[in-house]
């Protein structure tokens, strides 16, 4: 006969040891949940931290300056050459030797001087032969208009015949034509006799000299080299200057200018707009125009380097940016502009260079921040920073 064990009695310690367990392991769940949960949120902050730091270094940083207003009203310097009102080369009208002449360069000679005079016998010797050729043709005149005179008379008398009396008539007319084509001539000659002399055509300096006595004078200005004497009228000059096509407006005939040279520092001289082209010249896109300027006392010599002071018109309204700013792509002249954090590339219309600077007429205003030294491969819409400006400032 087996005998079953008694079973042991429960004791109060069983209850409160499995509590225990159960709150280790809820304690390491815990630890395990917070472990992995800081792990995560850990990796996540880092590469939220890391696209941060990719997103800011891939944000360019630029420099940028303020561009500045232009003055309302201005003016524009241009370069220009002074030209004598009034510039001729003399030549010679008759062949001949030169046989003395009386200015030389730098001479101030008055219209109608005499500048020199040429020897030019076979000139002298055909105005002779003329005049003899048109007494001869008188003295046959004579002759035939008596003869005519007299066979008109016997023509009524009926002593001769109407085509005899025709034909004496036919010959007066004709001898008349002779005589007149030699005093054409003579009067030809005589002329070319009075080119012997050499006068001043207008008041004026006698510029170059390009003759001696002695030299051999030909006729005319085909010939290379036998300009006898250059003169310029230097009481009033011309300065041409070609004008920009943006400041056409301040083209306007009657418009007065200022003109300064290097060589009288501290001084202007004043003139008057007085025509323009009215057209564009196509190649250069400026107007040609005419500033005329009095110089009675000489002080201004043709040929000479000036600036030509223009003012322009109140509406051209422009700001200055420096040189540096310009972008040259294909789409044409651009600078850059920061807006909402961002580049945009503005096209705009040069007014005048200045070298370091230059004006801007159209395309961007004094409020806008302007890029200095852009990148070639700079686009619209690129995330810039202003350097300098606090992270996030201008997005």
């Amino acid at each position: 006969m087996t005998t079953e064990p008694t079973p042991e009695p429960l004791t109060p310690s069983t209850p409160r040891s499995h509590r225990r367990t159960t709150a280790i392991v809820a304690v390491v769940v815990v630890v395990l949940g917070l472990g992995i949960y800081s792990g995560v949120r850990a990796r996540s902050v880092a590469t939220t931290t890391l696209r941060q730091a990719t997103d800011e270094a891939a944000i360019s940083t630029v420099n940028v300056v303020r561009p500045t207003p232009g003055s309302p009203t201005r003016e524009v310097r241009l370069p220009g050459t002074t030209q004598a009102f009034s510039d001729a080369p003399i030549f010679a009208r008759t062949s001949g030797y030169l046989k003395r002449w009386y200015f030389d360069i730098g001479a101030h000679v008055k219209e109608g001087q005499l500048l020199a005079e040429i020897d030019s016998p076979e000139v002298d010797q055909q105005l002779q032969q003329a005049r003899a050729d048109l007494e001869t043709a008188k003295a046959n005149l004579r002759q035939a208009q008596i003869t005519a005179d007299r066979w008109q008379a016997l023509l009524e008398s009926g002593s001769v015949s109407k085509q005899e009396t025709d034909q004496a008539v036919s010959t007066l007319s004709a001898t008349k034509a002779t005589v007149d084509s030699n005093a054409a001539n003579v009067r030809r000659l005589e002329q070319l006799q009075g080119f012997e002399k050499i006068y001043a055509p207008f008041d004026g300096v006698v510029t170059a000299r390009n003759t001696d006595i002695g030299a051999l004078i030909n006729a005319g200005s085909a010939t290379t080299g036998r300009e006898l004497f250059h003169m310029a009228a230097i009481h009033r000059l011309r300065v041409f200057v070609a004008v920009p096509e943006v400041y056409s407006r301040a083209a306007r005939s009657g418009s007065p200018a200022t003109l300064t040279l290097d060589e009288f520092p501290g001084r202007s001289f004043h003139g008057t707009l007085a025509r323009n082209a009215n057209a564009i010249d196509l190649a250069s896109r400026t107007l040609l125009v005419e500033v005329d300027v009095d110089n009675p006392l000489g002080e201004l010599l043709p040929g000479a380097y000036v600036f030509v002071h223009l003012q322009l018109p109140r509406e051209i309204a422009s700001v200055t940016v420096p040189a540096n700013t310009l972008l040259f792509r294909a789409e044409g002249l651009q600078v850059g502009v920061v807006r909402d954090g961002q580049a945009q590339l503005v096209p705009v219309t040069i007014g005048h260079d200045y070298g370091t600077s230059v004006e801007i007429l159209t395309g961007i205003q004094p409020t806008d921040q302007v890029i200095v030294s852009p990148s070639d491969s700079l686009t619209s819409g690129t995330r810039v920073r202003i350097a300098g400006a606090p992270a996030g400032a201008g997005r």
